[in-house]
Formats: structure tokens, C-alpha cells, sequence
């Protein structure tokens, strides 16, 4: 069986953090005989996945291995330090990298800000996940900055997160294998976009050209019976108007002339 025999079917990868639900949801009312299936991988191997095929597109965090891949930025996170909730920094509504010099910052492996100069000391250990690293911030082994989405993710009770104004930001992007864009992966990339269904710019379905086809004969053949009819009921009335009009001048001027005679005088 040849690929194009095969059910379609899209997968798409997306790193911790990224919440592709809106986007799906307009994928399905979209293309609803295109299953879309959720592929979750971690930040570090979501180029790879996409270069083995494990997934035809993928919502990962810039910067990555861009070998083969096209990308397409589509927002920015802030970038915020989880604390515990009885620090310092937890009183403030923000602060600045500055601040955190003398404090422990873990550094997850995992991690994606593109630091010139991370901010706080070092840990003697980095922490294999983010999530590793939230569990040292609430056991006050030090302080963890992350992309917002990051801090939400993995919520708990007694950390909060506060943003951290002059730190790297986080990129959010959409990447694909460059040699296979193919019409689904055009599909998903006029959805992120806010490309509405009827856009120019996508690629119509040849049973959604051949609807429009007909419907726009239906309307042009529709138009064209109430112009026949039109004429038809003008020249109608013209030649209804003109004999019923002439018969009832004729018939009221028989009386009219009489009237006009001067009758004879007898001598």
C-alpha cells in the first residue's frame, strides 16, 4: 500500500510547558476525517524527533538545531524565578537579574534560556528536568528561573514565581522538516497563524473548489431568471398598457366628440 492510500493522519510534537489545545480544536472542526494526534516531547529532543519523523510538526522553544528544519516564531514568553513563598523576592512584584547574585540558581539540563551570563551561583549538581529542579527550589536548596508556562506547569502550593525583567525570553516556534511541507503541515501552519477557513493564502480541497463551483452556478443561473422574467413582465405590461390604453382613450372619446358638435339652430 502506497503512502497516498494510506487514512491521512497528522502528528504534532510540542515541549513541556506549550498548550496546543486551541490550535487542535480548530484542527478538528477544520479537517474532522484528519485525526490529529499530541506527540509530547522534552525541550532537548524535540529537533531530533522531528528529524526521525516521530512527528510531522512541532510547537518547541527556541533556540534548537535548526539542521533541516524550517521554523516559524509565533510568540514570547516572560520569563519569571520560581521562590518559596516565604522569600524575600516573593514580597516584590518583579525584579532584575541583579538581585539574584546571591542566591543559588539551579541550571535543569533541560533548560532553554539563552543565557550570556546566568545570573546567582551555581549549584554543585545541575538537576536532570525542570521539574527536578522545582522540587530543590521547594526543599530551599536555591532559586529557579524559567519561561512562565514553565512556572504554571509545574504549580505548587507553597512556591510562587515572580518576573525577572531583564532576563532572555523564551521563543515558542513552529518547525517542520524543511523537504516535507506538505498541505497538512501548510494546514496547521495557516491555524497557528489565525488564518481563517475561507484565507487565500491556504489550499483549497479539490471537493471544496467543486462546491464552490456549483454554488456559484447555482447563484449565476438564479440571477439569470428574474432578468428573463423582469423583461418579460415589462414588455408584458408595455404591450398591455399600450392596447388596454388605446381601447379606453378610443372608447371615453366617442362621448368627448359628441359633446363638442354645436347643435343646429331651426330657422
Amino acid at each position: 500500500m502506497t503512502s497516498s492510500e494510506e487514512t491521512p493522519s497528522f502528528r504534532l510534537a510540542y515541549v513541556p510547558g506549550v498548550t496546543p489545545g486551541k490550535w487542535v480544536r480548530i484542527w478538528n472542526e477544520r479537517l474532522p476525517d484528519v485525526p490529529l494526534t499530541l506527540v509530547g516531547v522534552s525541550a532537548a529532543e524535540a529537533s531530533d524527533a522531528l528529524r526521525g519523523r516521530e512527528a510531522d510538526a512541532g510547537l518547541v522553544r527556541l533556540p534548537i538545531d535548526r539542521t533541516a528544519l524550517s521554523a516559524i516564531p509565533l510568540y514570547t514568553e516572560t520569563t519569571v524565578v520560581v521562590v518559596p513563598k516565604d522569600h524575600d523576592m516573593a514580597t516584590v512584584d518583579e525584579v532584575s537579574a541583579a538581585e539574584l547574585a546571591d542566591d543559588i540558581v539551579l541550571h535543569p539540563l533541560d533548560d532553554t534560556l539563552d543565557w550570556e551570563d546566568r545570573p546567582g551561583r551555581p549549584a554543585n549538581e545541575r538537576p536532570a528536568t525542570t521539574a527536578d529542579a522545582v522540587e530543590l527550589v521547594a526543599a530551599g536548596v536555591g532559586l529557579l528561573v524559567v519561561p512562565q508556562s514553565l512556572a504554571r506547569l509545574h504549580h505548587r502550593k507553597d512556591l510562587t514565581y515572580r518576573p525577572v525583567t531583564d532576563a532572555p525570553e523564551s521563543r515558542v516556534a513552529l518547525s517542520w522538516l524543511e523537504d516535507e511541507t506538505t498541505d497538512l503541515v501548510e494546514e496547521f501552519i495557516g491555524i497557528v497563524r489565525g488564518r481563517t477557513v475561507n484565507s487565500t493564502r491556504g489550499r483549497p480541497k479539490p471537493q471544496a473548489q467543486a462546491k464552490a463551483k456549483d454554488k456559484h452556478a447555482d447563484k449565476g443561473g438564479a440571477g439569470r431568471k428574474p432578468v428573463a422574467g423582469k423583461s418579460a413582465g415589462k414588455s408584458g405590461a408595455r404591450t398591455a398598457g399600450k392596447s388596454g390604453g388605446k381601447s379606453t382613450r378610443s372608447g371615453s372619446a366617442a362621448p368627448k366628440a359628441a359633446k363638442r358638435g354645436k347643435p343646429r339652430r331651426r330657422p
